[in-house]
């Protein structure tokens, strides 16, 4: 290995090493009293806007180089001084108020990002007027929301209402309260001094009345006690005499309970054993009666079992006969009426069918006659052209002629005779193609003849006319 060689490799390795101690130089820790504040190309929020800052609290990131830098924010709390003058309260009267705050940079998500945007740079004597700005007005509207009383005796009431207003308006640059300390409060007019006066002299008089009716109370209790000294002895002399009487009275008592109760006794015991024998033979009695009883009720289960039993059967062989003659009546019934409905479906796809041919004939019919509907009428009425004909010769085919007289009385005064006008009459009494075409709502063809001209009136007046 040459020495050119071993010159690029050491080359190499310082360039490689100085790479990786810059790396790990753009690597920061963030102490736990401070928050580190990146900036630059950081990324974007939750809604895909780009992020000012990246705010950083007792943990470490990487600060890329060229694109991104960084600060700290110091944590140490601030202590502000806030001597509030002649402040106005909801009684219009001015007051004084010092008092001490204590605030610091957040580290609340979100209020935290207020900080590295708004303080992020700023002096401590430049946060600390900031602060102050915002304590004084917040300050000062708390008081004229409140009596001067308020503030001087409900002390928690204005230090919550004072830290709620002053919280809110510190959390906007990124601040947060720790503590708030109101030292004392004074009024240009002296209205508190008059109020601690008046409660002093309150206090005072209200001990001398205590005192007052303390020994009230003793003078009271002291004769208490003497008269019930007299009552209580008299009491006692009075209960001694009383307690020997009741003694006596109650051994006399006692003498006359005793022979009660060995009379009572002796009555309970005659008495007893006259029960006893009483219920000795009710008890036989009852006895005798339920044997009897169950006599009785044994013969009447033997005569059930005999006869309703039987009965009972015999009446469910017949209920179980006349159900199976219900249920082959029932599917006799069910069986003709699926073979009439069989019946019916078949006769009906056979109309079908027959109806399906037919209509499947005509629609073949009009086609070969080249799809016009009078042609293919022409075709049929040529088809049954003899069936036509059959039918008007049938008419008249029985009639006896030889069997008919006529009187002939000349001719008429169409050249007729009555025997032609007899047989023409005849022929007209059968009725024409073309009127049978009309009553069904047709017209008959033009190469079977067209009617005559007043053939129709001719034909009225002639049936107008009164026979001969």
């Amino acid at each position: 290995m040459g020495m050119d060689t071993v010159i690029l490799i050491s080359v190499i390795v310082l360039i490689l090493f100085a790479a990786f101690a810059g790396i790990l130089s753009r690597y920061r820790k963030c102490p736990s009293d401070k928050v580190m504040v990146i900036y630059g190309k950081v990324g974007t929020d939750r809604d895909g806007q780009p992020r000012s800052a990246k705010c950083i609290h007792g943990g470490a990131a990487f600060v890329v180089p060229v694109i991104q830098s960084y600060q700290y924010l110091d944590l140490t709390p601030i202590s502000l001084n806030v001597d509030l003058r002649n402040a106005l309260s909801k009684q219009n009267i001015r007051v004084d108020v010092p008092s001490r705050f204590t605030v610091g940079i957040s580290t609340e998500d979100g209020v935290m990002q207020n900080a590295a945007e708004r303080l992020l740079g700023l002096k401590l004597s430049e946060i600390q007027e900031l602060a102050k700005d915002i304590i004084f007005g917040q300050l000062r509207l708390v008081i004229a929301t409140m009596e001067i009383e308020e503030i001087n005796t409900d002390r928690d009431k204005f230090l919550v209402a004072v830290s709620k207003n002053v919280e809110i308006e510190l959390k906007k640059i990124g601040l947060r309260l720790i503590n708030v300390n109101v030292t004392d409060i004074t009024d240009e007019s002296g209205y508190i001094e008059a109020l601690g006066k008046e409660a002093a002299a309150k206090a005072i008089n209200d001990a001398k009345k205590n005192v007052a009716e303390k020994d009230r109370d003793g003078e009271i209790g002291q004769a208490m006690a003497r008269k019930d000294q007299r009552i209580q002895v008299a009491a006692a002399d009075a209960s001694a005499i009383q307690g020997e009487n009741d003694a006596k009275i109650e051994v006399a008592q006692s003498e006359a309970n005793r022979r009660e109760k060995e009379a009572e006794a002796l009555r309970i015991a005659t008495a007893a054993e006259a029960v006893q024998a009483a219920k000795a033979k009710q008890e036989a009695y009852i006895a005798q009666q339920e044997a009897e009883q169950t006599r009785a009720q044994l013969e009447m289960a033997t005569q059930k079992a005999d006869v309703i039993v039987k009965a009972q059967i015999a009446k469910e062989q017949a209920q179980i006969a006349a159900d199976a003659e219900a249920e082959v009546a029932r599917r006799k019934a069910q069986g003709e009426a699926d073979a009439i409905f069989a019946k019916m479906a078949a006769e009906a796809r056979g109309t079908q069918e027959i109806l399906e041919k037919q209509a499947e004939g005509m629609r073949k019919l009009v086609e070969a006659a080249g799809g016009e509907a009078d042609n293919a009428v022409k075709l049929i009425l040529a088809d049954k052209m003899e069936q036509l004909l059959q039918i008007q010769v049938e008419a008249i085919k029985n009639i006896k002629i030889d069997k008919v007289t006529v009187w002939d009385g000349g001719k008429s005064g169409d050249g007729k005779t009555a025997t032609s006008g007899f047989l023409s009459g005849m022929m007209q009494a059968v009725p024409p193609l073309n009127e049978v075409f009309k009553q069904v709502g047709m017209e008959l063809p033009g190469f079977l003849g067209k009617e005559k001209e007043g053939s129709s009136e001719e034909q009225a007046d002639t049936k107008e006319q009164p026979e001969a």
